[in-house]
């Protein structure tokens, strides 16, 4: 895919989450939605059909898929623009005096800051399902407003016509650097990583409030030389992906094929428990919770031939 010379990142991350520029450069496999086609529904995406603002009235349903107040931690930097890999989440981040890495308001809709790139209609609090038990924070990415052309509310649902990529040309890159990193080539990697944290610093066009500020200190450094170990590397690029593909989908399972889901995510839990309730109960057990049950109706059906996953 990279020797072919037919890929390229889209100067701006946004170009990935919008109708009017998908098929870009970057995208290397699409799902293509359409609307207005003839047919009931047009053909539409409805991944997002619950997660949408729930108290916003030209959306409406149903708020799901909440960012949580870690994954917003992860986005803070230091003062050279580096992730804080090991104080990162020792509290709650100040939104207005921390420096962040850009993608976050690509990300997350935060209260006042522009909502899908709209900064008419800033996001608001109001707009949250339950502030008190899932906090304030909104998943935005892969969602569209409801004044784009490819926006379709059928019923309380919500469908576009935006295309899902299913590979994009900044997992290849990432997919490379990790493959250099486990050989023990890690300075192959390093400019890779720097080309992503490229990208996203540069990406504020379509960021700044309506009286022409950003929303949020931006500071978004690249990695050197120095200290670039095969520790140290691994470390960035696993913290590269969950910026670069955060609210898609991607987490869990990288953190399942590193073999650090269950420390990872149980310490996920530890904190964020106090910070949402909800999660109180919550564990994560190691050897079972890496894969889903098999329905038992399901291995009734092959006689047997499929053997349930351990621990159920």
């Amino acid at each position: 895919v990279i020797a072919s010379g037919k890929y390229s990142l889209s100067p701006d991350i946004a170009d990935n989450f919008l109708p009017e520029t998908e098929n870009g450069p970057e995208s290397v496999f699409a799902i293509q939605f359409s609307i207005n086609d003839g047919t009931t529904t047009g053909r539409l995406n409805f991944e997002d059909g619950l997660t949408y603002p729930h108290g916003a009235p030209q959306y409406g349903c149903c708020g799901f898929h909440a960012p949580s107040q870690n994954l917003v931690n992860a986005f803070g930097t230091n003062a050279q623009g580096l992730p804080n890999f090991e104080t990162f989440n020792n509290g709650i981040i100040n939104l207005l005096t921390a420096d962040f890495d850009v993608r976050l308001d690509h990300t997350v809709g935060i209260d006042g800051h522009p909502y899908k790139y709209d900064n008419t209609k800033p996001f608001s609090n109001s707009w949250v399902r339950d502030p008190g038990v899932y906090g304030n924070f909104h998943a935005m990415r892969s969602e569209q407003l409801a004044t784009s052309p490819s926006y379709s509310k059928q019923g309380p649902f919500i469908g576009t016509a935006k295309n899902v990529d299913i590979l994009r040309y900044d997992d290849v890159l990432l997919m490379q650097a990790e493959a250099y990193i486990e050989l023990g080539q890690q300075n192959l990697a390093l400019p890779l990583i720097n080309e992503i944290r490229t990208r996203a610093a540069a990406s504020t066009g379509r960021l700044r409030k309506a009286n022409g500020t950003f929303p949020t200190k931006y500071n978004v450094g690249l990695y050197t030389t120095v200290g670039w170990t095969q520790e140290y590397a691994r470390k960035a690029l696993q913290w590269e992906r969950r910026l670069e593909f955060a609210t898609e989908g991607a987490r869990f399972f990288d953190l399942v094929r590193w073999g650090i889901a269950a420390p990872v995510l149980n310490e996920f839990i530890r904190i964020e428990k106090v910070r949402r309730t909800f999660l109180s109960t919550a564990v994560f057990t190691a050897g079972r919770d890496e894969y889903f049950p098999i329905p038992q109706s399901e291995i009734t059906f092959t006689n047997g031939l499929y053997k349930q996953n351990p621990g159920y």
